[in-house]
């Protein structure tokens, strides 16, 4: 039998400089635990996951808001490995992810990465609302095969909105179901790791940053508004998440302290 599950949280300002999760509902696999933060006033919390999951035919999702004023930072315990499960013939599972950031409001999504295990099917959904005075950094990884297996199917898409307008949609297609050329040298070149990385920063608007490489097989790109996307391949996992580290470190250098708070390594 299938899971359906949605987990929800939601953070708000406590009136005395700190921030208070109001709503923090677990679901299924997904287990939301309150965890310590060395970062006032940002709350935090860690995703654990209560049993396997997702496999074939599964819905889960998560609906988070950082409330106007609020800080929030959302982690993992662990990596999300995709498996096909039991039923060779069932649909393929869904993770959809609903982040809302209020105004002056500051949201660290930082998971652990996705694993798209041998014959599993999965379509993830990141959709991201974003006020005008909103910050948002958000990292997703994924991690395409187990060791030494091929990938499964794994489809995601990113879509973000800032003051109702689109600031970036993106959409990627890997495994057997995607179209011809995903794995050739224009797109992953044999990598099995890729990773994307996104900053929106009001004060981008005053000074965007320019296009530019980070090295042989990492790209940052200004978006149309207060953002920007840094795009990455590698080899491996532990490779991936130095590439993004490095990127992650370098573009809060230098930013306000009320959003370098926040940030953990």
């Amino acid at each position: 039998m299938s899971v359906h599950a949605t987990a929800r949280l939601r953070a708000e300002p406590d009136g005395r400089g700190g921030t208070v999760l109001p709503v923090l509902e677990s679901a299924g696999p997904l287990a939301l635990r309150r965890t310590r933060s060395p970062h006032a006033p940002y709350a935090r919390v860690t995703v654990v996951g209560a049993m396997s999951a997702p496999l074939n035919g599964d819905r889960l999702a998560i609906e988070a808001e950082a409330a106007d004023g609020a800080r929030l930072t959302v982690d993992a315990a662990a990596a999300t490995v995709a498996l096909p499960g039991p039923r060779p013939d069932a649909d393929p599972s869904t993770y959809t992810v609903d982040l809302t950031v209020g105004e002056g409001a500051a949201l660290h999504w930082l998971p652990e990465q996705l694993v798209s295990a041998h014959g599993s099917r999965l379509h993830q959904t990141t959709r991201v609302q974003l006020a005008p005075t909103a910050r948002l950094l958000l990292r997703e990884e994924q991690i395409l095969g187990r060791h030494g297996e091929p990938t499964g199917a794994l489809t995601t898409r990113l879509t973000v909105h800032r003051a109702g307008r689109p600031l970036l949609d993106q959409q990627l297609a890997y495994g057997p179901d995607a179209p011809a050329g995903w794995d050739g040298p224009a797109v992953l070149a044999g990598h099995r790791a890729v990773g994307q990385l996104l900053l929106a920063e009001p004060s981008f608007e005053d000074a965007p940053l320019p296009a530019r490489l980070l090295g042989p097989t990492a790209a940052l790109t200004p978006l149309a508004g207060p953002a920007v996307l840094v795009t990455a391949v590698a080899a491996d996992a532990r490779l991936l998440r130095g590439i993004l580290d490095d990127a992650m470190r370098e573009l809060l250098d230098g930013l306000k302290k009320s959003f370098e708070e926040g940030f953990e390594d």
